[in-house]
């Protein structure tokens, strides 16, 4: 079994990493985690090297697995996210979006007393390397309309139907 090594933007060494993997009803999650914090959760095509957990993973995909089975509204997780000051108020700011209620850009850009930022907030909403346990998919169009997600619409518009934010 390997190891990956996460890396910051400046090409530091943040430390070794752990994985694992959770098949879920919108594909194939792999949650990557350091030994104390989750880092990353990414949507994959295949499973392609065998899990390397420790607890802090094991932890990640039992509460996935209740999340998706409807008995988990809120993750109790250490996370990681190494990002510049506006994205980590951004994503601080879509942590306080409760299960089964979504949020404007527009909304989180005057939550972090930047209102003329909506574009930023976006920006700053694509690169949340969490997605899932940092709520990204929350964050609708002030119009309503479901905009940007990396995991693709259908998979946002799925857990938005799951919370309950959006009609069956």
């Amino acid at each position: 079994m390997a190891k990956m090594t996460i890396y910051s933007k400046n090409g530091r060494m943040i430390s070794d990493s752990f994985y694992g993997y959770y098949e879920s009803p919108i594909g194939l999650i792999k949650v990557i985690g350091a030994p104390e914090a989750i880092s990353s959760l990414k949507f994959v095509e295949n499973q392609l090297d065998e899990p390397f957990l420790n607890l802090t993973v094991e932890r990640a995909i039992e509460q996935l697995g209740e999340y998706f089975a409807g008995t988990r509204r809120a993750f109790d997780l250490p996370l990681v996210m190494p990002g510049t000051p506006f994205q980590s108020m951004v994503w601080q700011q879509l942590l306080q979006i409760p299960f089964g209620q979504t949020q404007s850009y527009q909304a989180i850009a005057n939550a972090i007393s930047h209102p003329r930022a909506v574009r930023a907030v976006g920006a700053a909403n694509g690169k949340n390397p969490i997605s899932i346990f940092v709520p990204c998919h929350r964050c609708i169009g002030s119009d309503g309309s479901l905009t940007g997600y990396g995991g693709g619409l259908w998979r946002k518009e799925w857990l938005l139907r799951h919370e309950g934010a959006l009609p069956s």
